[in-house]
């Protein structure tokens, strides 16, 4: 068994795909038209263009605005991207405007940074030692 697919809700796709692909980097697979606004618009690390997709899923179901700001308000990042360089990555998206709820920190073995997507979820970026 493994991990196909998994997904992060986005208030606006088209501005999610924006912040996903031209921020952060990620390779578009599939934009496919579901019912009439939403899309099944997925992405993909441009080194692994078989690997694991990142749905970038309409925020439309009730349940999810409790469950977002439930975790924003305690700080909890939705999801966690593995980069080479936390220090390195952070500098690079703070250059494109990005906001980060908090700055690289060391912790133990693992460097990590958390930001805003822009799209309603804080992301965690995270170095580990190879």
């Amino acid at each position: 068994m493994k991990i196909h697919l998994t997904s992060v809700f986005v208030d606006d796709q088209a501005k999610a795909e924006h912040f996903y692909t031209q921020i952060l980097g990620f390779a578009k697979k599939h934009d496919v038209p579901v019912g009439e606004t939403d899309r099944w618009l997925t992405v993909v690390s441009p080194d692994e263009p078989g690997g694991t997709e990142l749905l970038l899923e309409p925020a439309g179901h009730p349940a999810v605005k409790a469950y977002r700001d439930a975790l924003i308000g305690d700080g909890i990042p939705l999801a966690q991207f593995a980069v080479d360089d936390v220090h390195a990555e952070y500098e690079r998206l703070r250059g494109h405007g990005v906001h980060f709820t908090q700055e690289p920190v060391e912790m133990g073995p693992v460097t990590l940074a958390v930001f805003d997507d822009t799209c309603g979820n804080l992301i965690q970026i995270a170095t580990e030692p190879e």
